[in-house]
């Protein structure tokens, strides 16, 4: 077994296990599992999910998740540490967009188990990615660090498609309404412009009467409209505080406040703490928790 230094843009770990040891919770975007060998039940958040070879979750930056390994388990991990986005001097793409995209998953993914590859290409595609990266790493070692990023970038690709096709919003599990799911889809998709998160918009693409609309959602989702895109909002704030080297104009910008005192006003009412605070308490706090709680 082998690991990247953590100051590099990626750390990578194989080993095998018959009895799943704690593993140190960082605040790091997340970390991808596949299963080489072996079989059990993934949990997070006291859910599970059955897990087989070649089997891929994504692990959140949360404690409350563990592997109950039945038969002695080959775990490669793959973490995507602040550097691999703060990195923007990258020849080959914009850190910055892919921050975004990967900030995208880790707010929307929403922390349940299950398999997070939804067709046997894309399985097919990562399992040769993760094979080269560990080639590469074995026997290469700090002398491919620019081909791993480049090929933990792909992944990353098929990670951020495979995401957007699936449905990870705990709210929805017994849900039977596939359009609060196209709605909730819609809104965490266009989280930086306001126009398009008007319920006249809403209305329009949903094909329901604008006085409906906001019924409709809370109905749903137990939660005003309104609340849920702030929140959603402030999770991706969360990330970028944390995990980037946005300005806090920036990131106003970016997430369509009207200005940094607007952005600062809305994050102490519902974080309960000053983006200071939150920054050197350096944990993150409406990401870990429950969007749907009231």
């Amino acid at each position: 077994m082998r690991v990247i230094e953590p100051n590099k843009p990626f750390e990578i770990q194989q080993v095998e296990l018959s009895v799943w040891e704690e593993r140190p919770v960082k605040n790091n975007f997340f970390e991808l599992v596949l299963i080489k060998d072996g079989q059990g039940e993934q949990c997070i958040n006291y859910n599970t999910h059955t897990y087989n070879k070649g089997s891929v979750f994504l692990l959140p930056p949360l404690k409350c998740h563990a592997f109950s390994i039945e038969k002695a388990t080959t775990f490669v991990f793959l973490k995507f540490t602040d550097s691999f986005f703060k990195s923007i001097n990258s020849r080959a793409i914009d850190r910055s967009e892919w921050f975004k995209e990967a900030a995208y998953i880790l707010s929307n993914y929403n922390q349940l188990p299950g398999d997070i590859i939804q067709n046997d290409i894309d399985r097919k595609h990562l399992n040769n990615l993760v094979n080269m990266i560990l080639d590469e790493n074995n026997n290469y070692g700090e002398h491919s660090v620019s081909l791993i990023t480049s090929l933990m970038t792909s992944i990353l690709e098929v990670l951020i498609r495979n995401v957007k096709k699936g449905s990870y919003f705990e709210v929805l599990k017994n849900s039977s309404d596939d359009r609060i799911t196209k709605m909730l889809t819609y809104i965490n998709d266009h989280l930086d412009d306001s126009n398009l998160l008007k319920v006249e918009n809403l209305a329009e693409v949903f094909m329901m009467s604008p006085t409906y609309v906001s019924e409709y959602f809370k109905k749903q989702v137990h939660m005003s409209l309104r609340e849920y895109i702030i929140k959603s909002k402030l999770k991706l704030v969360e990330i970028r505080l944390l995990n980037s080297n946005f300005t806090l104009t920036e990131i106003a910008d970016d997430l369509d406040f009207t200005d940094v005192s607007h952005l600062s006003k809305t994050f102490k009412r519902y974080i309960g703490k000053s983006i200071r605070e939150f920054k050197n308490d350096g944990e993150y706090m409406l990401l870990k928790g429950n969007i749907y709680a009231s």
